[in-house]
């Protein structure tokens, strides 16, 4: 049969095809038709019906996987997901580290008040509890896994959307707030939690995510010191739900716990046939990541995933690693990395917007005692911890050092941009023998004046900084992958696939949209070869890790396809195109990235989305993308007339 002026919905013409099995590209013609690729071949032709993309000297790949989001309700106010498919995203998997909407709002008739959902979302997204109530407001009408598939379906999808059953939500759905955070679930009650997650597997969800990171604490009294359910589960129960998802051959999403290396290599120790009968579970975990205050931790990591993964232990276990400079921001004392420290996590767990509430705590001196110590922990003296944090070789990812905290924005000009080092240092002149001159302008001066005198240490300096400025000064650390060459190393080992985008959390200090193009962007300051796997391994193999159809270019397959241009992505500066925008779903700005002109085409379903400056007039009207089950999933009714 000829394949000339066929009359094709889409005909990509001339493009560099990476098809995602990890081979070198060809340039082929592309033909999609009812929503699947059609035909691949040279010199097609379609009928005047048909769209002609002109993909000459372009890159086309499929639809690019993000599979570490925070996306369960962001999709709710904006199900087009747009931040993530102008970056080339075309499938994200939702609701890992424990948190979730599969039982819906979780509300306790015996407790109006409690708010489970914003309860556990708050202080982890670092999200105003207005903007979370905004997002749920008058939407959800479910309270099972299989009635929040079937929401999802009704919604005008961008992306495809692979949800998880969330840990910390399921324990809540089963024993309630208070108890999911106070005991143990008893001997029914874990059956009964079992029992939920063969459920969701049933329904087709592709895997379960728990939480074990020591940063993520509930946000509403009377429990605002206690962490998020999941992370007060035992081993019993731990391996209790892990037998579900190694008998359905589903992938466990972990965040682990360094504070508890016990736990955590129990908690990795799952994964490993060797002990459980045979065969391995999926595991997934974060991250690799090459951490500034521990510089050695990265080779580690590998060297234990191998282990996992050797013929001794028969694992099945893939660490994620993130693409970029983990560049962390924070507005005053807004961030993840204040609830490392006990002191810290007071100021944390006040209100967003309770700038009173703050001040009273800032002008506690027993609090700013408990602060100081914190903060100096190390920086002086002749201790192990001294010589840990010299050395950078703590159990931590903020150093408290000023040296490596950057201002991005504040009232006083001249500090934009500046390590906070170097305006103690201007501080220290100043209340010294330089006085005046030492400032920088008269802002600083009067900036200076201010400042208690003699400053004294830095634990002061911050103290100062956040009582006088609160939320309005915004500063950014990089806590970990500094350093290129081991950043490149930990993206393409064979023990890691990119993830750990966090792509939709937080509003001010991580959504990195666009992880996924400097994963290519890496590859192609190397070489073709390695831009074929960079593509392999950001779509066929967590497609295959998921259990999901997506990830290829071949005949027959969905035709979620995104066009690149080369020269557009190797110039691409992720740095320079981060800016922050008034998101009206929110209400609120959102710090975002940008990457206009690198993704010139994206296609889901065989629909264009992305034209490469907008978005197309159905996007964000109609679906484009689906949810997305487990492979081996099988609708009910096919089984019931397989069974007739």
């Amino acid at each position: 049969m000829s394949l000339r002026n066929r009359q094709w919905d889409i005909l990509i013409k001339g493009a560099l095809v990476f098809d995602g099995q990890g081979g070198l590209p060809k340039t082929l013609d592309v033909a999609v038709s009812n929503g699947q690729i059609a035909a691949l071949g040279f010199e097609l032709s379609g009928s005047e019906q048909t769209v002609i993309l002109d993909g000459t000297g372009k890159w086309l790949m499929p639809g690019l996987l993000d599979i570490h989001t925070h996306l369960d309700l962001e999709v709710e106010v904006d199900p087009g997901l747009t931040e993530c498919v102008r970056h080339g995203t075309t499938s994200v998997v939702m609701s890992n580290c424990s948190l979730g909407m599969a039982y819906g709002s979780l509300a306790n008739p015996d407790n109006p008040d409690e708010n489970p959902i914003v309860d556990c979302f708050a202080r982890v997204e670092n999200m105003p509890k207005s903007v979370l109530e905004s997002c749920l407001k008058g939407v959800v009408d479910w309270d099972n896994s299989a009635d929040y598939l079937a929401h999802l379906e009704t919604l005008p999808l961008g992306p495809n959307v692979a949800p998880m059953i969330p840990h910390s939500m399921l324990r809540i759905k089963v024993m309630g707030l208070e108890n999911s955070i106070s005991r143990e679930p008893t001997e029914s009650e874990l059956e009964t939690m079992a029992a939920l997650v063969e459920k969701g597997m049933q329904e087709g969800y592709v895997g379960f995510s728990t939480d074990g990171l020591p940063l993520h604490y509930l946000a509403n009294d009377p429990h605002r010191n206690e962490k998020i359910p999941a992370q007060h589960a035992k081993f019993k129960e731990l391996r209790t739900l892990g037998k579900v998802l190694r008998a359905y051959d589903r992938v466990w999403q972990v965040t682990p716990d360094p504070e508890d290396m016990l736990k955590t290599l129990g908690l990795f120790g799952l994964t490993c046939g060797r002990f459980f009968g045979g065969k391995p579970l999926r595991m997934t975990a974060t991250a690799a990541m090459d951490l500034s205050c521990n510089r050695r931790a990265e080779g580690g990591l590998l060297k234990f995933s191998q282990l996992l993964n050797s013929r001794l232990l028969n694992g099945d276990f893939t660490f994620q690693a993130l693409s970029v400079p983990f560049k962390v921001f924070a507005d005053g004392v807004s961030t993840p990395l204040m609830e490392e420290k006990e002191a810290f996590r007071e100021l944390m767990a006040i209100e967003l917007d309770d700038i009173e509430g703050r001040q009273k705590k800032l002008d506690d001196p027993g609090f700013r005692e408990r602060f100081r110590e914190q903060w100096l922990a190390g920086k002086s003296g002749y201790s192990l911890e001294r010589f840990r944090h010299k050395y950078r070789m703590e159990s931590t990812t903020f150093s408290r050092e000023l040296s490596d905290m950057v201002m991005d924005n504040c009232p006083i000009e001249p500090w934009i941009g500046q390590p906070l080092s170097q305006i103690y240092h201007r501080l220290q002149q100043y209340q010294g023998a330089a006085g005046d001159a030492a400032a920088l302008n008269e802002d600083e001066l009067k900036a200076f004046e201010l400042f208690p005198s003699p400053i004294g240490d830095d634990a002061n300096f911050m103290l100062h900084m956040l009582r006088e400025y609160d939320r309005k000064f915004r500063w950014y650390v990089i806590t970990a992958n500094e350093r290129p060459e081991i950043l490149k190393k930990l993206v393409f080992h064979p023990e890691t696939l990119p993830g750990f985008n966090d792509s939709g959390a937080h509003l001010t200090n991580m959504a990195y949209f666009d992880a996924n193009l400097m994963t290519l962007k890496m590859a192609a300051e190397d070489s073709i070869e390695l831009v074929a796997q960079a593509v392999k391994r950001l779509t066929k193999d967590p497609a295959e890790l998921f259990g999901i159809d997506a990830g290829l270019i071949e005949c027959g397959a969905i035709a979620d396809l995104v066009l690149i241009d080369p020269d557009a992505l190797k110039a691409h500066d992720s740095d320079a195109n981060m800016v922050n925008i008034e998101r009206e779903i929110f209400q609120n700005p959102q710090l975002v990235n940008r990457s206009d002109g690198v993704v010139d085409k994206v296609v889901i379903a065989g629909k264009l989305a992305w034209d490469g400056k907008q978005y197309t007039e159905q996007f964000g009207q109609q679906a484009f993308g689906r949810v997305l089950r487990h492979k081996d999933w099988v609708e009910p009714s096919v089984v019931s007339e397989n069974v007739a």
